[in-house]
């Protein structure tokens, strides 16, 4: 991969990844709810799918995936269904007050994949990135050695920014007017990037 190659890629993975999501809200929630250093755990997460898609993409599968209407339609109305659901639960539970959750790290970390793996944007996402700049007349091998650190980084940077955010807004509004609308708001995205998740189209591949 050229220089200017993994620029233009390295832009592309900023935009991605952050661009708000179900990752980015979940994040944020995170941060509110159990803390910056608990939080960590669903960060670890979203970097593990992003090692396991990286890898997938590199042989194809998210291609193959991305090809086939059936697998599509099965993680598209999972990955809509689940969002819709943290987004009426999020709602509902909005007037409580928000105290430390006291979740286990798997908890955490296995919610947070689950989101991250299940989401349509992300087969959407990583079959772009292969399919634009990933180059055929060269080993995947010698172009992962940059690929992978570089969207792995930028991953990691986005996401620790996004608890980060979670984590001060919950001591700043711990129980205020303020942080109910807050994750109120956060509940209607949920349920928006689930009805969006649930209409989209397979991704066509260039």
């Amino acid at each position: 991969m050229s220089y200017q190659s993994w620029t233009i890629f390295a832009l592309f993975w900023v935009v991605f990844v952050t661009t708000p999501g179900p990752n980015a809200l979940n994040c944020i929630n995170n941060g509110m709810n159990l803390g910056f250093r608990r939080a960590l755990w669903g960060v670890l997460a979203i970097l593990t799918q992003s090692v396991l898609y990286l890898t997938l993409s590199a042989l194809g599968v998210t291609a193959l995936i991305a090809a086939s209407q059936t697998a599509f339609e099965v993680v598209k109305l999972i990955g809509a269904a689940v969002l819709i659901f943290l987004g009426i639960r999020g709602w509902v539970m909005a007037k409580r007050s928000v105290r430390v959750d006291q979740r286990p790290a798997g908890s955490v970390y296995l919610h947070a994949f689950a989101i991250a793996t299940i989401n349509p944007k992300s087969v959407a996402g990583y079959l772009a990135a292969f399919s634009q700049f990933v180059q055929p007349d060269v080993p995947i091998a010698s172009q992962m050695w940059v690929i992978m650190p570089t969207a792995l980084c930028i991953t990691a940077i986005s996401y620790l920014g996004y608890t980060a955010l979670g984590a001060g807004m919950g001591r700043v509004a711990l129980g205020a007017v303020l942080n109910v609308w807050f994750r109120r708001f956060m509940a209607v995205c949920y349920i928006a990037y689930g009805f969006t998740l649930g209409s989209a189209s397979i991704p066509e591949r260039n």
